[in-house]
């Protein structure tokens, strides 16, 4: 099969070359794109007389005869025609004859792939945004049903405050918050057309590329063609933002892990979301969490690959540029993935609350409440921290609580302890306390979920 570029070569690539060189393999996922693209500027070419209205009725019978196909499954790509550029136009002169050829005027396959890839990015990061909202709609769920459900807050992953269980879920609602941000931010970047900008110099046809930009939904055009089509740090940011995302929920499913673990007891997952073992019949493990935790390595991957290839290129296009897109599409899916997977196992966990209440009353999570209260009483706060400190190793060698001193044991250690202690101490009353702007008073938990609520009833979430 000769190349449609072919006419400069006097002899073909074998068939393994071709092969190397073909990107259709992956690029096939751009077909919807690369139509709409093609029709877009076929429609520009009729408007500003290019193409005669019969080229161009032709030429849009054609490729809407294709996307037909192309919705149906229907098309078959040939590793011959390199990608999914060439296949189409390839396909479009079979159907149409050899007018098919005149849709390329104007346009080289440098801007095309790149108008491909912006119009593919500009659908999927609103997906992800939607996802985003849905496992914000899952948290918001969760928390507003467990606002005085006391839990242990943990640094270094030692019991540190008791914190309402609310409160620790919505810290994940506003990390998603400011990933729906970056994304949101970074459309400013997508939503840009390379359309007409050539192979970098721009053309000698009176194109209208802000026509053509229209037509495709593009708030605006590249200023500069050799910036149309060498530009791909809309895909890092997009990597960026990915890899930021998947993180936040590498976290949270890492804390699913440890709670849902027989240690810990704080939920349980959904059997949806969670599988056996094939020779312990007892296990049910937090194999979706897991996953997802997992996966962060392959989003962090195609970032840094991505960021390695452009890092010493020339402007404007080279071949390099064709490793951009299976990266994207990989993080594309697997970010899409992890986030239903996500808004599901939200949804549907269990929270243990007397398990919960059990863990707050077995520990030294409170020392900090009677540390304050100390320096209510105008004890320093750093004298007042020592007093406590011995009282807490006092404790543990008595295999005790703070809360099973007698008051007399706590007045000998500070003498302006008074009977109210034992109420200050009590996890549900350290909580409560906690008013502070942003903090895991219950009061305070309450404006949070009031302002997450707000937020999800600017948007429809399904």
């Amino acid at each position: 099969m000769s190349k449609l570029w072919g006419g400069r070569f006097a002899q073909s690539p074998e068939e393994w070359v071709d092969e190397f060189n073909a990107s259709i393999g992956f690029d096939q996922e751009l077909v919807m794109e690369d139509l709409q693209g093609s029709i877009a500027h076929v429609t520009m070419l009729g408007e500003c007389g290019i193409l005669t209205a019969d080229e161009v009725a032709q030429i849009q019978e054609g490729l809407a005869g294709l996307t037909e196909k192309a919705i149906k499954g229907e098309l078959s790509f040939s590793v011959a025609n390199e990608d999914i550029h060439l296949n189409l136009e390839h396909m479009l002169i079979q159907e149409i004859g050899q007018v098919g050829g005149k849709l390329h005027t104007g346009r080289s396959r440098n801007d095309q792939v790149a108008t491909d890839m912006h119009l593919y990015l500009k659908k999927r990061v609103e997906e992800i945004q939607l996802l985003i909202r849905s496992v914000q709609k899952a948290l918001l769920k969760q928390a507003s049903e467990h606002i005085e459900t006391v839990a242990p807050g943990y640094t270094h992953l030692q019991r540190a405050q008791p914190i309402s269980f609310a409160h620790h879920l919505l810290a994940y609602f506003w990390m998603l918050e400011r990933d729906y941000g970056r994304f949101e931010d970074s459309m400013k970047r997508i939503d840009l057309s390379p359309l007409g900008a050539g192979a970098l110099a721009g053309t000698t046809f009176p194109i209208d590329r802000y026509r053509s930009a229209e037509l495709l939904g593009f708030a605006n055009i590249y200023e500069n063609s050799m910036d149309a089509v060498s530009d791909r740090d809309f895909i890092i940011e997009f990597l960026s933002n990915a890899s930021m995302t998947i993180m936040h929920l590498s976290r949270f499913a890492e804390e699913m892990i440890i709670w849902s673990s027989q240690e810990f007891q704080f939920i349980e997952l959904a059997d949806a979301f969670s599988t056996g073992s094939s020779i312990m019949p007892q296990k049910k493990n937090p194999d979706m969490a897991e996953l997802v935790r997992g996966k962060t390595g392959r989003v962090f991957g195609h970032l840094m690959s991505l960021l390695t290839v452009l890092k010493g290129l020339p402007l404007a296009y080279n071949k390099d540029m064709q490793e951009d897109k299976e990266g994207m599409f990989d993080t594309v899916h697997t970010l899409l993935g992890s986030l239903k997977i996500f808004a599901g196992m939200v949804d549907t966990m269990k929270i243990k609350t007397e398990r919960l209440e059990q863990a707050v009353n077995e520990d030294f999570s409170n020392a900090t409440e009677l540390a304050d209260y100390l320096a209510a009483k105008g004890v320093p706060f750093r004298q007042a921290h020592e007093i406590v400190g011995k009282l807490v190793l006092a404790c543990i060698n008595k295999g005790i609580y703070l809360k099973d001193l007698s008051l007399d044991e706590l007045q000998e250690a500070a003498s302006v302890i008074e009977a109210d202690i034992y109420e200050v101490l009590t996890p549900f009353q350290a909580v409560k306390r906690r008013e502070s702007a942003g903090g895991t008073g219950f009061t305070q938990v309450k404006k949070q979920l009031d302002k997450a609520q707000e937020i999800l009833s600017a948007v429809s979430v399904e």
